[in-house]
């Protein structure tokens, strides 16, 4: 049986016992840094492991406790399974417990277990006005029926209790999926003598392993995996939720930082503006239209303005305690998808005010009028179905699941399964998905019929118009799947014709007036009496009662109806004597005949002779084989 990983985070106000009681469950001091140790605190993340029943792992993120360090306890929290909330007993709750308590509801923490560190330093009256003071505190929220374990780091009572806890609650923790696409966001980059350039993170999504080629966002470089380590081991494969470590080639310390990301090459886009649904705080104050505010967002961390949509005028406002859509227009570009979890906090001074979802990155700055919030609510809620059918909506011509991919982070074929569950939707194309609007198909359909009915209007004498003329004139900025969708669609349905390279209305006939008519039976009366000895085309048509153009076109119609067969640019023959013609030469079918031998058969001059032979020749009836023709 495979092995369970669940990263567990530590939380709490500065000197309440995080890293102490890491060290006593796991015998690591997370402590890396000599400041560290010197000042007795912890600045940044700190890591460890525990293997807290067999099959069960537990990574630990140590995080900072003072006030000053939130950003950097932002950078490993975003990535924890469950928490354990660190209270001193000698203190109880404190700012910072109620800020880092704040940050994980925020974030979507679902699970957790509260531990009274210091226990042996207060008397069971203590104690027992702690544990209520902290039940108080979390009551009501998703740790509200955590268990409250007294623990002493330096005696080690509680210790077995709260391993006991943690393994209940791992257990208990949802395995996360392996299915979606590779992310990875690093939280700490170092070198190693020998290795080269090393990365750890929280892996978020998908798997990794050695030889993978990963891109790094923002910037785009790419990168090879040498080596993965899980919890300081070499393992094949690292999978979603797993600490792990990645020996990078051929990319410098330089060119990585804290708050980039590992990702699947040409899958992710980074992106400066998201539309977001927010929880301020109750303690916050009004969050006005335009306000600067710090994103954290997994490991990484900027500045931007949060934008409330809807708002009317600049002085719009979210109040304490409420919930809305916001668009964030940041000063650097992150990588986010639908559905990301992040903290912002107020500029100045640097207080935690609100948490959030990432609904639509990449988006789009909306005007009044524009129709973003059903949009909006579907990506908030996950309907699958109902996002792809708007997003169709929004594009005439239908999305690439790879635009899927950038906003939601979830591979193709789950997204071709809703279009093909989805009735408003039509599948173009299902490897790479290309999904549209029945709806714009509609439209476009129309538009095409359209157009072809004012063609035929203007050109009666046309059998059709040219196929890329008209694809060009109404879909000039389609992509070919659209084009070729509608084309197709329409033809099945019996709309349309296609004549070679030109397409027409079903249902259209070629209408002549009386003087058009008289000169169509004029043309077909003297080629079919002309047989073989036709006259000159130009001299025949300047013969008609009707002018120079209407005649061309009147040719041309009986040339694509095939009563006329153009042989060359002078020459245009009956059908009927080009068939029995053909029919003749048959008779010599595996023979060699030369030119005199075929005046001969079609009772031609040498005029009509050389002509008809090349005309054979393209047709594939004859070969050319020195002076002669091989009949085939």
């Amino acid at each position: 049986m495979e092995a369970k990983h669940v990263i567990v985070g530590t939380s709490g106000h500065i000197d309440h016992g995080k890293t102490s009681l890491v060290r006593a469950l796991t015998g690591t001091d997370t402590d890396r840094w000599e400041e560290e140790r010197r000042r007795g605190i912890t600045i940044d993340l700190g890591f460890a492991s525990l293997e807290v029943e067999p099959g069960l792992n537990l990574g630990f993120i140590d995080v900072p406790g003072h006030e000053r360090f939130v950003k950097n306890m932002l950078a490993g929290i975003g990535g924890i399974d469950l928490v354990v909330l660190v209270v001193a007993a000698d203190e109880s709750v404190m700012p910072q417990t109620r800020e880092h308590f704040e940050i994980c509801r925020l974030l979507g923490i679902r699970r957790g277990v509260i531990a009274l560190t210091k226990s042996d330093l207060v008397d069971e009256e203590i104690l027992e006005l702690v544990h209520l003071e902290v039940e108080d505190f979390v009551a009501g929220s998703f740790l509200a029926e955590a268990p409250v374990i007294p623990v002493s780091s330096t005696t080690g009572d509680g210790l077995p209790d709260l391993r006991d806890a943690l393994a209940a609650a791992a257990g208990a923790t949802e395995t996360r999926g392996t299915a979606g696409l590779l992310r990875l966001p690093v939280d700490r980059v170092f070198t190693m003598k020998g290795f080269g350039t090393v990365i750890t993170g929280t892996l978020s999504a998908g798997t990794l392993q050695v030889d993978d080629q990963v891109e790094i966002l923002p910037g785009g470089q790419l990168a090879r995996i040498r080596n993965v380590e899980v919890h300081g081991q070499s393992v094949a494969v690292a999978a979603a939720g797993q600490r792990t470590a990645v020996n990078l080639g051929g990319v410098p310390k330089t060119n990585l930082e804290r708050g980039a990301t590992l990702v699947q090459p040409k899958r992710f886009a980074t992106t400066s503006q998201l539309d977001t649904r927010i929880e301020l705080l109750p303690s916050a104050k009004p969050l006005k239209h335009g306000a600067p505010v710090h994103l954290h967002l997994a490991t990484a961390e900027t500045v931007g303005r949060a934008y409330i949509l809807g708002a009317q005028g600049r002085q719009a406002s979210v109040d304490p305690g409420s919930e809305a859509y916001v668009q964030l227009r940041l000063d650097n570009p992150v990588l986010a998808v639908a559905g990301d979890r992040f903290i912002l906090r107020q500029f100045s001074p640097l207080t935690t005010i609100a948490g959030g979802t990432v609904l639509r990155p990449e988006a789009p700055k909306h005007r009044q009028k524009d129709e973003w919030r059903p949009l909006l609510d579907a990506l908030l809620e996950r309907d699958r179905s109902r996002i792809l059918d708007l997003l169709c909506r929004e594009r005439p011509y239908g999305l690439a699941g790879s635009e899927l991919i950038a906003l939601t982070g979830e591979e193709e074929p789950l997204w071709l399964v809703t279009a093909q569950e989805t009735a408003s939707l039509a599948v173009l194309r299902e490897k790479p998905v290309w999904v549209c609007s029945v709806a714009r198909i509609g439209d476009a359909e129309a538009r095409l019929l359209e157009a072809l009915e004012r063609y035929h209007s203007a050109n009666p004498l046309e059998a059709g118009a040219p196929v890329e003329a008209m694809r060009s004139g109404q879909f000039g900025d389609a992509p070919d799947i659209f084009a070729e969708h509608l084309l197709r669609r329409l033809q099945q349905s019996g709309k349309i014709r296609f004549d070679e390279d030109l397409v027409r209305l079903a249902n259209h006939q070629i209408r002549l007036q009386a003087d058009e008519q008289a000169a169509r039976d004029r043309l077909v009366e003297a080629f079919q009496a002309a047989g073989l000895q036709v006259p000159g085309v130009k001299d025949l048509l300047a013969s008609l009662s009707i002018d120079g153009p209407r005649a061309q076109r009147v040719l041309a119609t009986l040339l694509r109806e095939g009563v006329l067969v153009r042989v060359s640019h002078e020459l245009v023959f009956h059908s009927t004597a080009i068939r029995t013609l053909k029919e003749n030469l048959g008779a010599f079918r595996g023979q060699r005949i030369n030119v005199a031998e075929f005046k001969a058969l079609a009772d031609v001059s040498r005029k009509y002779a050389i002509p008809l032979l090349e005309y054979f020749d393209r047709q594939k009836l004859t070969l050319r084989d020195g002076d002669k023709r091989r009949v085939l």
